[in-house]
C-alpha cells in the first residue's frame, strides 16, 4: 500500500516531470514510476511533516533524467494520473511543489487536470 500511496502522490509530481506521450515505444514502465517515487509517499501524505525525504528527490531526479522521449514523459504522466485517484491522503499542493524542491525544473504543473497528450 505504500508504494501505492506513494504512486499517487508521484503521479502528480511525475505528471509534472512526465513529458505525456501517445501510445508509441516509451520505455518507462509504471512499475518504475511507483519505484521511483515510493519514496515520497510519506511526505505527500504528511507523515513526515515538511522534511522531503532525500529519496524521494533522487527518485524524481532518476525519471527526470530517464524521460528523454515525449513518449516517455506522456507514459509518465499517464501513470501517475491512473495512480492518482488510487490512494488516499495525499497532498496534491504538496505534489505540485515536490519537483522544485528537489531541484527538478519541468515546464508543466502537476495535477489530476494536466492534459497528458500536451506533454513535450
Amino acid at each position: 500500500m505504500a508504494s501505492s500511496g506513494i504512486v499517487k502522490a508521484m503521479c502528480l509530481v511525475l505528471i509534472a516531470v512526465a513529458l505525456v506521450a501517445p501510445l508509441a515505444e516509451a520505455a518507462i514502465t509504471c512499475g518504475t514510476v511507483v519505484s521511483s517515487l515510493s519514496p515520497c509517499l510519506p511526505y505527500l501524505q504528511g507523515r513526515n511533516g515538511n522534511a522531503v525525504p532525500a529519496a524521494c528527490c533522487g527518485g524524481i531526479e532518476s525519471l527526470y533524467s530517464a524521460a528523454k522521449t515525449t513518449p516517455d514523459r506522456q507514459s509518465v504522466c499517464n501513470c501517475l494520473k491512473s495512480l492518482a485517484g488510487s490512494y488516499k491522503g495525499i497532498n496534491f499542493d504538496k505534489a505540485a511543489g515536490l519537483p522544485g524542491k528537489c531541484g527538478v525544473n519541468i515546464p508543466y504543473k502537476i495535477a489530476p487536470s494536466t492534459d497528458c497528450s500536451k506533454v513535450q
